[in-house]
């Protein structure tokens, strides 16, 4: 144990993000640089070494953190970061991006604010990458089989990187012009700068994972071609067709997937564009969806220069401590103030959009809404609650509803979906064609980027059995385990 004393003298504390007036000029990360690692190390003596650790069951990668935490508080980096990436390839992208359900299922969160588990793991792989201890890990002898990985996001990379290693030649595809899926084109730069993706491909690289960019499984290269010219592929194309607002007007123009409208912000800082050709500035904005992909709208709407910004959410607002049927360990609906909160803009909850309204040219000018609520689990209007509000750019941020189906590639596949649309795999993650794996979203449905990164490792395994008869890799979670709930 770190410090035996830790939990009762230390509080907890957080890293400090810039001001707002400051940082909503720029793209990025909106974290003060350099914050954390003075206070980090008596942070990480909060944990208490657990008998039973119950973040572990809280994260599915299983990390080992009060292990990490130990050395973290001793300032052992280097052994630190080698627990770290025990069980995470990608802590740098966890630590930033991941809503922390170990937090959530610490024992110290019981009764007092958990330990800052993300900002440890982020210090100690930010301290990794500056001291050099980062290094390509190539494989020592190669196996001679090769695998095609359909899919850059968390899952493919995950996987990509556990098959290189394990000796095999690995193909990664991505019909996107770089590298990365959601993780590139998806994540604003201020929640996570591309620099952290970019030096991760590099060292996948020098392992020996080879990539090709714009090229589309189903339309660019017909699946069958792809299964003849490598003994497996991991299906890792996420579960990227968004949710759809089938509402009059909805045809107007000025209203965007939050998927439409994310990746174009990202390339203007990728150098692809002077000014986005979907902007914000100056407009009144509503996004729709009061999830993590709305507040990255929320987010980018400010820095573009929007004249105001509302978020909508259908469902009530949650409260600011656990309910009674959302006890510890699982993961709590709480409210949450995001750090694109903290920068403005009006969120109002329980109402849900009856129609858009347009001007004379086929631009939307106004959304209504009207407040609702759940009785006997179906959706009630309230009436004489209807109002209006401007609205020059909506964007629709409510989810994903399954893989994409329109490039074909399911179809020539032949793969088997399960009763909520996803592509069935067995325990192994196998599908039901004779080496074809699915890994991620594609077979889970829209999860968070520890169960990717958690699918990606699992399926890497069922991918080296496959193809050697026996595999030594990990497997931290099996297709069918799901979040702890109630």
């Amino acid at each position: 144990m770190a410090d035996p004393k830790g939990f009762l003298t230390t509080g907890r504390e957080v890293a400090k993000t810039r001001p707002v007036e400051e940082r909503v000029k720029d793209w990025n990360e909106v974290y003060v640089p350099g914050s954390l690692l003075p206070i980090i190390s008596k942070q990480a003596g909060r944990c208490m070494d657990c008998g039973i650790p119950f973040c572990h069951n809280g994260c599915p990668l299983g990390n080992l953190i009060p292990e990490w935490n130990d050395y973290a508080y001793r300032e052992d980096w280097a052994a630190a970061s080698e627990r770290l990436h025990a069980t995470n390839n990608f802590p740098e992208f966890t630590g930033r991006l991941c809503p922390a359900p170990c937090e959530a299922a610490c024992v110290l969160g019981i009764n007092q604010p958990a330990v800052t588990i993300k900002n440890v793991e982020v210090s100690i792989i930010d301290k990794a990458w500056d001291s050099g201890d980062v290094t390509p890990q190539p494989p020592e002898r190669l196996s001679g089989k090769t695998v095609a990985v359909i899919g850059s996001g968390p899952a493919g990379l995950a996987a990509a990187q556990q098959l290189t290693r394990a000796g095999h030649t690995v193909v990664v595809y991505e019909r996107a012009d770089r590298i990365g899926g959601l993780l590139r084109y998806g994540i604003p730069e201020f929640k996570m700068e591309k620099v952290h993706i970019n030096r991760r491909i590099e060292q996948m690289r020098a392992e020996g994972t080879k990539f090709r960019t714009e090229v589309e499984i189903g339309r660019d290269m017909p699946a069958d071609a792809l299964r003849r010219r490598y003994d497996a592929v991991v299906v890792a194309a996420g579960s990227t067709v968004s949710r759809d607002l089938p509402v009059p007007g909805r045809e107007l123009n000025g209203i965007h997937f939050a998927m439409e409208y994310l990746p174009l912000a990202n390339k203007v800082q990728e150098g692809d564009f002077v000014a986005p050709p979907i902007t914000a500035e100056g407009k009144h904005v509503v996004v729709i969806g009061g999830g993590d992909t709305g507040a990255d709208c929320v987010g980018t709407a400010h820095r573009q220069g929007a004249a105001s910004v509302t978020q909508l959410e259908i469902m009530p607002r949650p409260g600011d401590e656990r309910n009674a049927n959302q006890p510890w360990p699982t993961f709590p609906m709480l409210y949450k103030v995001t750090s694109a909160h903290e920068e403005g803009g009006e969120r109002v909850y329980s109402v849900s959009t009856t129609h858009f309204e347009g001007d004379e040219d086929g631009n939307v000018q106004a959304l209504h809404l009207v407040e609702v609520s759940f009785e006997d689990g179906k959706l009630v209007q309230k009436p004489g609650t209807e109002r209006r509000i401007p609205a020059q750019l909506v964007t629709l941020a409510m989810g994903f509803t399954g893989i994409d189906r329109s490039n074909g590639l399911v179809e020539q596949f032949g793969l088997g979906l399960d009763e909520r649309g996803n592509v069935a795999r067995d325990a192994d993650f196998a599908t039901n064609v004779d080496g074809v794996f699915v890994a991620g979203d594609a077979g889970r449905g829209q999860s968070l980027i520890v169960w990717a990164i958690a699918e990606g490792r699992s399926a890497a395994r069922g991918v080296d059995r496959y193809l050697t008869g026996a595999s030594a890799l990990p497997a931290p979670i099996r297709p069918t385990d799901r979040a702890l709930t109630v």
